[in-house]
């Protein structure tokens, strides 16, 4: 069983696993620690030495649990046998860069039997995953080790599927949210957050996180409202100080309306919600795009380069819908300000609501 229980996280608000772009920083992770929440390293697209590198840095830095996030393994399509439109439209951006032709790499799959033996010898106190299930014999074996599985649901029926594996908790990952949809079973399914948390609260007997589109602490409030234990947050801490988030996209994040949002699976080949921009718009016309991780892997040095640069035509802007309310803070600052939020939201509904002897 896990060092700790659950409850001993609800108190906590989660920092979602933000892969890619520089963004999920070791600083970040810590100081969502330090301020009481529970910190995610995001596992997907490093090495295996960087991933331990995270963990030993986080773990010597605090004492506090923090989570590691990876991908549930998902089967490879094979090499795509004619990808000459997917490859000609990030050619011609390759050109506008001074990039060398891309090209499709051997093998783009994640290591997840790697990775999972790196948790089990490393033990963090908290492992969670999207885009599937852990295979049981994996979940039965992070229990042997005390560490505590968070798997993700974008449907009641995936919610099911991952109560059967075993897992200690489930986030409830609504459609608003930014970046990478975890569905597994139903893509083209776009439940909202508020719809989704009680749905899945009154299907399973485990502690459910919200995620998506909660960005203070009347969503917070909401959210625990519905039944949640807890939630998860990824576009707040996008803008934090301590995010890696190159400024180009952070200022994007920071001037975003509502209506700036789209899903779109161009960057990876997996649908995604994030801020149009050309590259999204023209490689949209274009109809171009690759499964993943094939397309992932050919927009990666293109993406990588306009991080280098900090230009954000080309980035993948994952964001969520309630991006502007996103501040320019530090995380130490955000947490007390979500925290000063929830508290004062409550205090004013239980001022305002009748009494029971009326």
């Amino acid at each position: 069983m896990p060092p700790f229980s659950f409850p001993q996280l609800a108190s906590s608000i989660i920092q979602a696993p933000m892969a890619g772009s520089g963004i999920n920083t070791t600083a970040l992770v810590l100081e969502v620690c330090r301020a009481g929440g529970l910190g995610s390293i995001a596992g997907a697209y490093r090495t295996l030495d960087q991933l331990r590198t995270d963990i030993h840095t986080v773990r010597a830095a605090t004492r506090a649990p923090f989570a590691v996030n990876i991908f549930a393994p998902v089967p490879t399509p094979p090499r795509p046998s004619d990808p000459a439109s997917a490859l000609a439209l990030v050619s011609s951006w390759h050109r506008r860069f001074g990039l060398p032709e891309p090209s499709l790499p051997e093998d783009p799959t994640e290591p997840f039997d790697a990775q999972v033996a790196l948790l089990l010898e490393e033990r963090p106190p908290v492992v969670s995953f999207t885009f599937g299930l852990f295979p049981e014999p994996v979940v039965r074996a992070l229990h042997d080790r005390s560490i505590f599985v968070i798997g993700t649901a974008t449907t009641v029926d995936e919610a099911l599927q991952l109560q059967a594996t075993g897992v200690d908790a489930i986030v409830a990952q609504g459609a608003e949210a930014g970046g990478h949809r975890g569905s597994f079973t139903a893509p083209n399914h776009a439940i909202g957050t508020f719809a989704l948390v009680p749905q899945i609260v009154d299907a399973v007997p485990l502690p459910v996180i919200a995620s998506g589109g909660i960005m203070d602490g009347r969503g917070i409030l909401a959210a625990l409202a519905l039944g949640a234990s807890a939630v998860q947050m990824g576009t707040a801490f996008l803008t934090t100080h301590e995010s890696g988030a190159p400024p180009a996209y952070k200022d994007r994040v920071l001037h975003a309306a509502a209506t700036d949002t789209a899903f779109t699976a161009v960057f990876s080949g997996r649908v995604a919600r994030g801020i149009v921009n050309p590259f999204l718009r023209e490689a949209e016309a274009a109809a171009a795009t690759l499964p993943y991780p094939w397309q992932n892997a050919l927009t990666r040095p293109l993406r990588a380069e306009g991080v280098r640069r900090n230009i954000a035509d080309v980035l993948s802007l994952w964001a969520g819908q309630a991006a502007p309310l996103a501040r320019s803070e530090s995380v130490a600052e955000l947490m007390a300000r979500l925290a000063a939020e929830t508290r004062a939201v409550l205090q004013h509904l239980q001022s305002t609501s009748p009494s029971p002897d009326r």
